[in-house]
């Protein structure tokens, strides 16, 4: 080939090389693609078969080379340039108003105190995740290291060189000769139960948790496995860097001080990454004094079971690097900086006892009696263990020490055993035979991954979930019938299923314990009031396994009655919007039960009259088939409330934002959820515009 001919390929390489780490930028970094999987995998195509036909043109930061290299023997040791420092912590409020009172008073005391009297700021998230130490060189990504003892680590170049966040180049106007930053590896939560699933689905080893996934992925002899797992890269600091200035290369070190720095704050350097094309997280924030740092952390802790990803803490540094020069370090840790730790999300303790409890479908759900033990910011005694398979998926055995984890108001779990602490006396659980509150048999279908009781109604564990059920605020909505109220109405033997409920009246419930003639005037209210349901909720309160609120709805508008629904053959169902197969034969089986339609008789001769729902045409409903999403608190609406207008004419509403969701409605403190909107262009609306979306509905 001529040397032209051989000029324009590494031409056309550059430019693809160039055009493909653009992509992968706004894609994995800026969430903001620009051009399909298909149009992406045909410029990688093309890059891969140039360099398959000049070998000799192929460099280490081609994106062609993620894709990992042949395993390796062992991990070699990289000693830092500068040393990778731990941070203090602080648990209390105390903690955080003596650091920052001991940085005013130095800073004070040196003469760079701002003239408003508070110190300055960075806040920003501390990721549980694994810190790591990348090193680029002209621009080009050359080393990745753990931290180790912080001034030794390992060396996990080949593994870090996979991670698609990680740019094997850098770009913009002022690229340094060398560039040290630090920063931590990561699994989102998403990505982290998917390969959970995936290993399962394989018969391998089940993380624990996303931080140990990431630290097991990028721990990996093998990169090519490293490069199937889908970990994430977040820049918060530097060590050395080397600037070339007037001819001369000048070097800066994170503990020499701020002069002549690329900029003087803390804030600037993060920008500067950004700008050089590094992953730099947006929820950060620049405050002043230990009120805007405690405001931060409280608004952190509120956001943190949306953030996509886990977070142990956040962490402050003094903004200006001049003042970080002055207050220097103590032992292994800057003055300038802190950890606010959030309460551990997980804590170990031992397994007393396993029991089962029944619930409105018959489920049996076994859940662990616990230690008493403090995680999550309550005292937790108490755990769900899932199903049997999941206790014999994680070898949970009764005695053992365990690791259990609860995250914001999500219920506590069983996440592992810790079996170097197994005593010798630990005993298997196994899923009785009958059910422990009727006695009736317990069965378990083939494509199932729940026992439950065959008593129905019978059960009155059933009974009881099934009213409660049934008087939630999005079924028949009966205020005053709480859990406690039911328990003895049940036990009683006064109510055996929803229809006596209608059957009640003041002078019997005001003998209940905690029940006074006021209170049972209005619960008799709340239940006459409930007589004429909308039919969409009477169907959802009876409970049809595996018919939501969004469901019944559905099945109301287009059948109109509940005898139609009642009536109607799988065909029939199949064709209303949303019903499978699945759901289909669950209505058909709940209605073929004889007991079930004694109990809509029953409901039918107490005065219980749902109202129809005229099935409309989707032109004439603003929301038809349009998917929204609620976050933060809205001025005048619930999000209960927002959910049924929203229902009402036509929409869904769901949990997490993608390019298919149609709008955000945001209101007050909206988190992650509306950052996620603006990303991918969705639009958002607050209460106001989704009103005037309704048309007044």
């Amino acid at each position: 080939m001529s040397a032209g001919k051989v000029q324009n390929v590494a031409q056309r390489i550059e430019a693809l090389r160039r055009e493909i780490d653009a992509h992968n930028h706004r894609y994995y970094v800026l969430d903001a693609p620009v051009i399909s999987d298909a149009e992406y995998d045909r410029l990688m195509n093309e890059l891969a078969a140039l360099e398959a036909d000049h070998p000799n043109l192929i460099t280490p930061d081609s994106p062609t080379q993620r894709v990992g290299a042949a395993p390796l023997s062992a991990f070699g040791s990289v000693r830092h340039a500068v040393a990778m420092r731990s941070l203090g912590n602080a648990f209390e409020t105390a903690d955080v108003e003596s650091f920052d009172r001991r940085n005013a008073e130095t800073l004070a005391a040196a003469g760079m105190l701002p003239e408003h009297g508070k110190v300055e700021y960075m806040a920003e998230l501390k990721f549980d995740g694994l810190a790591v130490s990348l090193r680029y060189e002209q621009g080009r990504f050359v080393q990745a290291a753990t931290r180790g003892d912080g001034q030794t680590g390992e060396d996990i170049t080949a593994n870090v060189r996979t991670v698609r966040s990680v740019p094997l180049r850098l770009h913009g106007d002022d690229i340094p000769e060398v560039l040290e930053v630090r920063g931590e590896v990561l699994m989102t939560r998403a990505d982290f139960e998917k390969l959970n699933a995936q290993q399962q689905k394989r018969g391998e080893k089940i993380f624990v948790n996303p931080r140990n996934a990431a630290a097991g992925s990028l721990r990996q002899l093998d990169p090519r496995i490293t490069a199937q797992r889908p970990l994430r890269f977040f820049a918060y600091g530097w060590g050395e860097i080397r600037l070339r200035r007037n001819g001369q290369v000048d070097l800066f070190q994170q503990e020499a001080g701020a002069a002549d720095m690329p900029c003087d704050t803390h804030s600037g350097m993060l920008e500067w990454f950004a700008a050089l094309g590094l992953p730099v997280n947006d929820l950060r924030r620049r405050v002043q004094g230990a009120d805007g740092l405690l405001a931060f952390y409280e608004e952190i802790g509120a956001r943190r079971a949306e953030l996509p990803f886990e977070i142990d803490g956040v962490v402050y540094k003094v903004d200006s690097l001049a003042a970080q020069g002055v207050l220097g370090y103590v032992s292994r840790a800057p003055r300038y900086a802190l950890a606010h730790k959030f309460p551990a999300q997980e804590e170990t303790t031992v397994v007393l006892d396993i029991d089962v409890q029944v619930g409105r479908t018959g489920a049996l759900t076994p859940v662990a009696r616990l230690r008493p033990v403090f995680v999550g910011g309550v005292t937790v005694t108490n755990a769900t263990l899932h199903n049997e398979d999941e206790i014999r998926r994680k070898d949970i055995r009764i005695g053992d020490t365990v690791i259990v984890r609860r995250a914001g108001d999500v219920i506590p779990e069983v996440v592992a055993p810790v079996i170097e602490l197994r005593p010798d006396d630990a005993r298997h659980f196994h899923m009785p035979s009958s059910c422990p509150v009727c006695g009736s048999a317990v069965e378990r279908a083939e494509d199932e991954a729940a026992a439950r009781c065959t008593g129905g109604l019978f059960c009155a564990a059933q009974r009881k979930q099934s009213l409660t059920h049934a008087a939630g605020r999005k079924a028949l909505d009966i205020e005053g019938l709480g859990e406690k109220l039911v328990d003895q109405l049940v036990d009683s033997g006064r109510v055996k299923s929803i229809a006596d409920l209608f059957t009640l009246n003041e002078l019997e419930l005001a003998a209940y314990e905690r029940m006074g003639r006021k209170s049972a005037e209005n619960l008799i209210q709340a239940i006459n009031k409930a007589r004429k349901p909308a039919l969409g909720r009477l169907l959802f309160a009876l409970g049809i396994r595996h018919v939501g609120e969004t469901t019944a709805r559905d099945l109301a508008l287009q059948f109109g009655s509940l005898q139609a629904i009642m009536d109607a053959d799988e065909e029939a169902l199949l064709a209303v919007r949303d019903v499978g197969p699945v759901v289909a034969a669950s209505v058909r089986r709940f209605f073929a039960e004889p007991h079930n339609r004694e109990v809509v008789a029953a409901l039918q001769k107490a005065g219980v009259e749902p109202q129809a729902e005229a099935a409309a045409q989707e032109g004439d409903l603003p929301l038809a088939g349009k998917t929204l999403v609620l976050t933060g608190t809205l001025p005048n609406w619930t999000r209960d409330e927002a959910t049924r207008h929203i229902m009402a004419a036509g929409g869904k509403v769901s949990g997490s934002v993608s390019r298919k969701t149609a709008y955000v409605v945001a209101g007050e403190e909206a988190g992650s959820k509306l950052e996620k909107a603006r990303s991918l262009g969705v639009p958002v609306l607050d209460e106001d515009g989704l009103k005037a979306l309704l048309g007044g509905r």
